[in-house]
């Protein structure tokens, strides 16, 4: 596996399975794209988020990375951390 380091407010995002609100995994090839993901290496201007941290982030600013499971984003893009219950 690929160490990544994010530097300045980018913070790389790898992308998790989504489920739908009862609980079914969503395929890959769904027609919406993946916004959910576990931060992986934070930037040092990065300030709201830390490595482990589960996002849900805007999937327009996205860049791809040579991992087709990660991704960039700037922590602006970032819409919100949560904790699994």
């Amino acid at each position: 596996m690929v160490k990544y380091q994010a530097v300045g407010d980018r913070v790389f995002v790898r992308l998790t399975e989504e489920k739908n609100p009862v609980g079914l995994l969503l395929p890959d090839n769904a027609e919406r794209p993946r916004t959910i993901g576990v931060v992986e290496s934070v930037g040092h201007n990065v300030r709201l988020v830390k490595a482990g941290d589960k996002i849900l982030f805007h999937v327009f600013d996205e860049l791809p990375s040579p991992d087709a499971d990660v991704v960039v984003v700037r922590e602006y893009s970032i819409l919100g951390v949560w904790e699994d219950e």
